[in-house]
């Protein structure tokens, strides 16, 4: 499989599995642990999930599908911005921790940006590395201007990847921010790769696998591990999904094929807000 390293050196597989709205139902939990775990199987061995998602249901069964299978997996966390303090940081890590039933979290992102300082956060998460309760940290949903920010903050420029929106249908980081982010070598994580499902009904992309011998949602996550430094965080509950997804890591598009994506999917042509779901 593709890797991306970390800029410690650690490589991480490029497609990983997503977590968001799992933990909600109750009666859904059993095949939401299978699903993880098929896809640990599978070497989708990166996990990404926080404590926002059903307000830390989505941890508990990700600490369900681990198991046993702990040292299998890279598992991200996200603490919410009202609690990335310099004291409620640690105590939301602690809370994971307990949902997660591990001892660390491997990569711990703040969600998005908030109202305590940026400076604050960056300690919090320091003061967690100390305590061996998190390897390495870095943030989701932050702009170039964040980011500069941040890299002005003492230890700031240890952030080791930020988590954003970005598939074919949402390129706009590809203008500056991207291009940035590769320069100071942090990793770039691709949530709604798929755009929760909605990019599988675009006609044009369904036409392309079509005629490519692929199903849209394995283009669109083949697209996205041809672009250098980025992971991509997939989610599915089905198995055979989960295996469709999986099977992307094996398509390697060729120039005429990206190019056609680039007319379907115009990549941007001047600066944009950055979009979050």
């Amino acid at each position: 499989m593709k890797q991306v390293r970390l800029p410690s050196g650690e490589l991480l597989p490029a497609l990983g599995q997503g977590s968001w709205y799992m933990g909600e139902d109750r009666s859904a939990r059993k095949d939401e642990i299978a699903a993880l775990q098929l896809g640990l199987d599978l070497g989708l061995t990166l996990i990404d999930t926080a404590e926002m998602y059903a307000e830390g249901g989505a941890e508990q069964v990700v600490g369900e599908a681990l198991a046993g299978r702990r040292e299998q997996a890279f598992l991200v966390s996200k603490v919410y911005p009202h609690n990335a303090s310099r004291q409620g940081a640690i105590a939301a890590c602690e809370r994971s921790l307990r949902r997660l039933k591990t001892d660390r979290i491997d990569l711990y992102l703040l969600h998005w940006r908030g109202s305590y300082p940026l400076a604050e956060t960056v300690e919090a998460f320091a003061a967690l590395q100390d305590a061996g309760k998190i390897r390495h940290w870095g943030v989701s949903n932050l702009d170039l201007a964040d980011l500069q920010e941040l890299w002005q903050v003492p230890g700031g420029s240890a952030c080791a990847a930020n988590q954003l929106l970005y598939n074919l249908g949402r390129r706009g980081i590809e203008w500056d921010l991207l291009p940035w982010l590769r320069q100071h070598g942090v990793a770039t994580m691709a949530y709604s790769p798929i755009e929760q499902g909605r990019l599988l009904r675009h006609h044009g992309l369904r036409d392309f696998a079509r005629r490519h011998g692929m199903t849209a949602a394995q283009v669109a996550l083949a697209w996205l591990l041809a672009q250098d430094g980025v992971i991509a965080i997939p989610k599915s509950v089905t198995p055979a999904r989960v295996r469709e997804n999986a099977a992307a890591r094996d398509i390697v598009l060729g120039v005429e094929q990206l190019a056609e994506l680039d007319r379907l999917f115009a990549p941007p042509t001047g600066p944009t807000p950055l979009e979050m779901l």
